[in-house]
């Protein structure tokens, strides 16, 4: 008799690993992986996204002691440009000190705590300086000047220069960590090097970057993109209910969602019969294949709709690009492929979703919350990084079809973080204690809320 730990319920039909393994141009061997493991089935206490004792918890306990994407290397290309990150009341500066390196402080003064630079984002400077009494540091962190220096000989640069923060780069992306002990980023980083070696994110250059701030815990918001168990009802889509999850360890798991086919089967238990009775075609699903617009509008016999689209838009969308996508496979070409970074980052290898997500607490309120996309479009060989651009910064009550880039994806986004006030709300206003997850498609969920207990050293 198999233990509950060996058992583990799953859709009917086809497997996202069955559909990718059997496409014309085959999936490569990481995506061919499967890890996913039991990880309980307790429910998740509501205060866990209300209580501000819990929310001060973490901005103590466990943000200060993680591994967060703060900026892209191409935010920091000549010697003197800064980028100030910001999650939850805390501030921090990255800057090119020298041609080869990139070196993190926190943005406060060492001598009465004045914040130095006072706008989040990009920028570049020769020095930095304290706007109440003028003390300033070198790019390094080193002290410059200090006005009045007769009056401060207690003051040294191992005592008042710029509070050091550990930095380090994966993917084209900045890492900082506030904990001066904490390990190297590689480590962390778990399987993430690995499976994004035949795909590499620094090879890429931010096309569109958005900041929204959403009214909803940091752990809700990111939430609603762990799983596509909603898509058939927020999106009214029948795609994702054959879905793979994995979680590969304490840091990293990972969706894999088909697009340009889908189970009737897997819709067995979903309410109504659109979708299954008639089942699409194949000449159906390509007409509504989703974000990418198709020239192609018919299926030759014995082909798929995944096979159509994905030989139109390798050859398209390389040429546009002026990148080599011959050796990408169908799975890479079309597929939304979703790795998750604790605490707060998703990553995406594909081409056609060529994103990047981070969810970070707005200032000290545990119901707020500042979302940032990023679209990373693979750069031509040879070429140099663009000059990042400036990111659209939108409000609660302001929508993402206002944003002409996004195209059809404004409406998903919205769709998708529409849902989050009416949870947030919802919390507070339940007799149950706490929310209820499924053991596969939310699992991903749970790995993250286990891990921040490790840090916090409490329980579920």
């Amino acid at each position: 008799m198999p233990t509950k730990k060996e058992v583990q319920a799953k859709f009917s039909g086809p497997s996202a690993r069955d559909i990718i393994a059997s496409d014309k141009k085959p999936a490569e061997d990481f995506l061919l992986k499967e890890e996913n493991d039991f990880q309980g089935d307790k429910d998740i206490d509501f205060t866990r996204y209300t209580s501000q004792e819990f929310f001060d918890q973490e901005m103590s306990l466990m943000w200060p002691k993680v591994w967060q994407w703060a900026c892209r290397e191409e935010h920091l290309q000549k010697v003197g440009d800064t980028y100030i990150y910001e999650f939850g009341n805390y501030s921090i500066i990255i800057v090119k000190s020298k041609n080869d390196l990139l070196q993190a402080f926190l943005n406060t003064c060492s001598h009465r705590g004045t914040k130095i630079c006072p706008n989040a984002g990009s920028g570049s400077l020769k020095f930095f300086r304290c706007p109440f009494h003028g003390w300033s540091w070198n790019l390094d962190g080193t002290i410059k000047n200090i006005p009045g220096n007769w009056d401060f000989p207690h003051v040294s640069d191992k005592t008042h220069g710029l509070q050091k923060v550990k930095c380090d780069v994966w993917g084209g992306f900045v890492f900082i960590n506030l904990d001066l002990e904490a390990g190297p980023l590689q480590e962390y980083l778990e399987v993430l090097p690995d499976h994004f070696e035949k795909t590499p994110l620094e090879n890429r250059h931010i096309t569109l970057h958005i900041e929204k701030t959403l009214p909803a815990n940091w752990k809700a918001s990111q939430e609603a993109f762990l799983e596509a168990y909603h898509s058939f009802e927020t999106h009214r889509s029948p795609n994702g209910a054959n879905c793979q999850y994995d979680v590969f360890g304490k840091r990293t798991s990972r969706f894999l969602h088909n697009r340009g086919t889908y189970s009737p089967m897997a819709l067995d238990d979903y309410p109504g019969d659109e979708w299954r009775k008639p089942p699409l075609t194949e000449e159906e699903i390509l007409k509504n294949f989703g974000i990418v617009d198709l020239e192609t509008t018919s299926v030759p016999d014995g082909e798929t709709a995944r096979e159509v689209a994905a030989k139109e838009i390798r050859l398209n969308l390389g040429d546009r690009l002026g990148v080599d996508l011959s050796n990408y496979s169908d799975s890479l070409i079309l597929d939304s492929i979703q790795y998750h970074l604790f605490p707060n980052m998703f990553f995406f290898p594909g081409i056609t979703i060529p994103m990047c997500y981070r969810f970070r607490p707005l200032k000290n309120d545990p119901e707020k919350t500042i979302f940032d996309i990023m679209f990373l479009s693979p750069l031509p060989k040879g070429a140099k990084h663009p000059d990042p651009p400036q990111p659209y910064k939108i409000d609660i009550h302001e929508s993402y079809q206002d944003i002409p880039e996004l195209g059809l994806l404004g409406r998903v986004f919205d769709e998708d973080t529409n849902n989050l006030i009416l949870q947030q709300e919802g919390f507070k206003t339940n007799r149950k204690k706490g929310l209820t997850l499924g053991n596969y498609q939310e699992s991903r969920i749970r790995r993250i809320h286990a891990t921040l207990d490790e840090f916090l050293k409490a329980k579920i």
